[in-house]
Parts: C-alpha cells; structure tokens; sequence
C-alpha cells in the first residue's frame, strides 16, 4: 500500500514539474515573442510601409503557421515562431499607423492595449489560481469559427450597419475562451508543446488587440 501510494505520489510531482516547465516555457518565449513582434510593428509603423495584399496576410501566416506546427519539436521550431510572429507585427505597423490618423487615434491605441493586457493577465490569472478544466469550451471555439468566418464573408459583400462591431465584439469573446482553453490545457496535461502553446496563446492576445483596437475605434471616431 505505501508503495502504492508513494508511486501515485511520485507521478503527481513528475507531473506537476512537467507543467511548471512548459509553463515557463510558453510564458518565457510569449515574453520575447510580444517584444520582437512589437519591435517589428514600431519599424514598419515608422517606416509606414503599406497594408499587404490579403493573399500575401493569409499565404504568410498560414504557411509560417503550418511550418510551425511541423517543426514544433525541433530548434528549428523556436526560428520560425519568431519568422511567424514578425510577419504578423509587420501587418500590425501599417493598421496602428490608420489609427494614428484619427485626431485621438494614440488614447485608441493605448487603451487597447491596456484592455489586451487586461483580459490576458486576468483570464490566464483565474484559471492559474483556479485549476478549472475549460476543456467545455472547445466546442463553444470550434461553433464560435464558423460564425465569425460567415460574419466576415458576408460583410465583405454587404454593407450591414453594426455588422463590424459585432464582429469584433465576437473575436473578443472568441479570443478570450481560446486564452481559457489553451492555459487550461497546459495545466491539465492537454498541451505539453511550448510552442504550440506560445503561438496559440499569441495569436489570441493578437486578434484581442485588433479586436479591441476596432471597437474603440469605432466610437471614437469623429463622425
């Protein structure tokens, strides 16, 4: 019986020291992640290079993700999270730079970033403390997808008013159950991938802030 006892306890612990190191891990390289891609906006801000061409957003992130995903395992992986990341706060230059064109477009931008880091630290910090499994959210997510994807096709062919600012409203709320789902996996065993973890994490601290970024801007706007 005490052995017994003493090897479920030695698995709890080989457990629990497994995710406290892809928790420092993930949250490690978040870190320097936010700061490059941010490093990256501020130059291409400064710079005012040009908005991408839609293909070039959606052929460069999808392959940068996919190249991810296969190199997940290797060093290799770590090069292209950044390559990833970069090119996403390269796209970021260019709309920070619209903002700034409105009279109070630097109190818009502020105060989408304060709200992003925010939501962040106060999600990730309830389900740290917590330990609840927000594995229920996954079909919210994967339903979720489909909506916003069908919201987003019809407002490029039709001008609906308050169309956008519910879109945006929903990538909030879509965002912030992935932040649930994706720290609550990697406390309960589901995620044990840094990477994975990290660009999953960003990519919705990511859509948050263009989120955010939108819904101020709308009643901010001067007209």
């Amino acid at each position: 019986m005490q052995d017994r006892e003493y090897s479920l306890n030695s698995q709890v612990q080989v457990e629990q020291a497994e995710v406290g190191r892809v928790l420092r891990n993930t949250y490690g390289l978040l870190a320097m992640t936010l700061a490059f891609s941010g490093l990256v906006a501020f130059v291409a801000q400064q710079m005012r290079v040009g908005y991408p061409n839609f293909l070039i957003v959606l052929a460069g992130f999808y392959g940068l993700f996919f190249l991810t995903v296969k190199l997940r395992d290797s060093a290799w992986g770590l090069l292209s999270t950044f390559a990833l990341t970069g090119f996403m706060g390269y796209t970021l230059g260019p709309i920070l730079n619209r903002y700034m064109g409105m009279s109070n477009g630097a109190e818009v931008i502020s105060s989408a970033f304060a709200m992003t880091a925010l939501v962040f630290f106060g999600l990730s910090a309830y389900v740290l403390t917590t330990r609840k499994d927000m594995s229920f959210l996954a079909g919210f997510i994967t339903a979720g997808f489909f909506v916003l994807l069908g919201a987003v096709l019809v407002s490029m062919f039709f001008q609906i008013s308050g169309l956008q600012l519910a879109i945006s409203a929903g990538f909030v709320l879509f965002s912030s159950a992935a932040i649930l789902l994706q720290t609550s996996a990697i406390i309960h065993g589901g995620e044990r991938n840094y990477i994975m973890a990290t660009i999953s994490l960003y990519v919705s601290i990511y859509n948050l802030f263009i989120s955010l970024l939108q819904i101020f801007g709308i009643f901010g706007r001067d007209d």
